[in-house]
């Protein structure tokens, strides 16, 4: 097993948010993988990263993706990239869980590496 990264994660991390759960799947330097379930009829903030970009894998359901304003519907096994300082979302806009595999690819991928520019819940 590799040695926590410097934003002190380890693969095992997870946390349930507002709108479904997120879990690490592996972590190294420069790299983050994550599941991230979406419960139905919910969304993410709209946010960017400083230090990141991802690649997000559909794996179950139907993702709605809004990056940089522009609105992407990717189903299973389609993908959708988000550039370093892209604006985006993932949205599940149908009533079964929408789960997608994240690459986070960069030189820190800490949660508090979010600017978050609207956001459902008051975060």
């Amino acid at each position: 097993m590799s040695e926590p990264t410097s934003d002190a994660t380890t693969p095992l991390d997870s946390e349930e948010r507002p709108w479904g759960s997120w879990q690490v799947i592996d972590v190294e330097d420069g790299f983050k993988v994550k599941t991230i379930r979406v419960q139905p009829h919910s969304r993410l903030s709209y946010q960017t990263h400083e230090h990141r970009s991802e690649h997000w894998v559909v794996v179950k359901g139907t993702a709605t993706c809004l990056v940089d304003d522009v609105e992407v519907v990717a189903h299973v096994g389609h993908s959708v990239d988000v550039a370093l300082g892209a604006k985006h979302r993932i949205a599940n806009e149908h009533d079964e869980e929408l789960v997608i595999v994240e690459v986070q690819l960069g030189s820190y991928t800490g949660e508090d590496d979010i600017v978050r520019l609207q956001d459902d819940y008051g975060r």
